[in-house]
């Protein structure tokens, strides 16, 4: 037989004395009892990315924006321990390790013990450090905590494999006394900036908050998405070697995401979970850019685009078969490369597949984009070479398309509003 042992409070209404700490209690815990769901969060897949990437995130945002309550949501979630530091609080000693004398220090030496919480976390074997406050450490601290950030060991003790960690930081002008991010320790992370959705907010207030969970990894993907990753970062620097290092110039910038070669080694691992789970570009956007900075990470995304062009060999092989992009940018870039490969090695064969190519994509895509493809192929036309039947389809579409740009340009700014 179950017996069912009645709570304080119920036990205290039996008998007509309720104490009112245990009912405020009662009421905080129903505050505190809200659901999860699953929910488009980019955010959040951002973070949680990189949290199985096993790189050191570092949020920013302003006071009260949730940052505390994304970490403490996201440990949950992950059902690991969250130990939080606020590393505003600490002595560098904290996280260096404090000298323990022996017996004997001439044979023995003198080791660092570590804090207590490191301790607590080599023996759980898993969890969430959580390093707050960040942008309040004093210049000893931040110093003090790059051996914890790049190498996870704190005194003589090493944190394990099973430790992820993520910090908190404020920008200095909200901050409490805040310092600016010293450049060795902000090349440690990848910065995410945080910021309030209006409708999770709501939402979540409403007792249901976006569920976080880690990214399914394909197995099948795994050796091509490190390939991916590698190709993409290297053919980059291949060909801007100033963007191997970059250090900022102002102190500001220097406390944010910049390119280093320790940096780039974080994007391309970045871009190998990525692939390998299949995130959207918008979350790889912001993994990348928080990592070597806006300029350059720019820069690789639109290599990376360039790298899923089709190769125009192919598209002249099989014209009929051909699948060009949807952004009229990267369909502009293989329509160019096409025409690039027949004037690289001309034939009559080549120059009438790449007729069929611009007809396919005259099929599927704005008509504009194909009038200077168009122009120049018929500009590498040999005397010798008959003109095929696919320029005839072309020609309306081309000849419409400038018509319509002479219109525009003849058309006063304003006229018919």
């Amino acid at each position: 037989m179950t017996v069912t042992v009645p709570s304080t409070v119920e036990l205290s209404r039996a008998v007509g004395d309720v104490p009112q700490l245990d009912v405020a209690a009662e009421l905080l815990a129903l505050l505190g009892d809200t659901a999860t769901e699953q929910r488009a969060d980019t955010q959040l897949e951002a973070l949680t990315l990189a949290v199985a990437a096993d790189l050191p995130v570092l949020l920013w945002g302003e006071p009260g924006i949730g940052k505390t309550a994304a970490l403490t949501q996201l440990a949950a979630s992950l059902d690991l321990p969250l130990t939080t530091v606020i590393a505003s609080v600490h002595e560098p000693s904290d996280f260096s390790g404090l000298p323990v004398v022996g017996d004997d220090p001439a044979v023995q030496g003198v080791p660092m013990a570590p804090p207590d919480w490191a301790v607590r976390l080599v023996r759980a074997g898993r969890g969430l450090l959580f390093l707050d406050e960040l942008s309040t450490a004093p210049p000893a601290v931040q110093a003090a905590l790059l051996r914890l950030v790049l190498e996870r060991r704190v005194g003589a003790l090493r944190l394990p494999p099973g430790i992820r960690i993520v910090a908190a930081a404020n920008p200095r002008s909200s901050a409490a006394d805040g310092w600016e991010l010293s450049a060795p320790l902000a090349n440690r992370f990848v910065h995410l900036q945080w910021t309030h959705d209006h409708d999770v907010v709501v939402r979540g207030l409403g007792g249901t908050w976006p569920r976080a969970s880690l990214p399914r990894l394909d197995p099948d993907l795994l050796g091509d998405a490190v390939a991916y990753a590698r190709r993409a970062v290297c053919e980059l620097l291949a060909t801007r070697p100033k963007l191997v290092h970059r250090l900022p110039d102002s102190e500001t910038r220097r406390g944010g995401a910049w390119p280093s070669p320790r940096s780039w080694d974080m994007a391309l691992r970045l871009i190998a979970f990525a692939t390998a789970a299949g995130t959207s570009r918008e979350v790889l956007s912001m993994l990348v850019r928080g990592t070597v900075g806006d300029g350059p990470g720019l820069e690789l995304l639109a290599s990376l685009d360039r790298m899923d062009l089709p190769d125009p060999e192919t598209l002249l092989a099989d014209p009929a078969s051909a699948v060009l992009p949807d952004r009229g940018d990267l369909r502009q870039a293989v329509l160019d490369g096409v025409v690039e490969a027949v004037r690289r090695r001309p034939d009559q064969s080549r120059w009438d597949a790449a007729w069929a190519v611009l007809v396919r994509a005259l099929e599927t895509g704005a008509p504009d984009l194909v009038v200077v493809p168009a122009a120049t192929l018929a500009a590498l036309r040999d005397d010798d070479w008959t003109v095929p039947a696919e320029i005839e389809r072309l020609a309306g579409a081309v000849s419409l398309s400038q018509r319509a740009d002479r219109a525009a340009e003849r058309t006063p700014v304003g006229a018919g509003r």
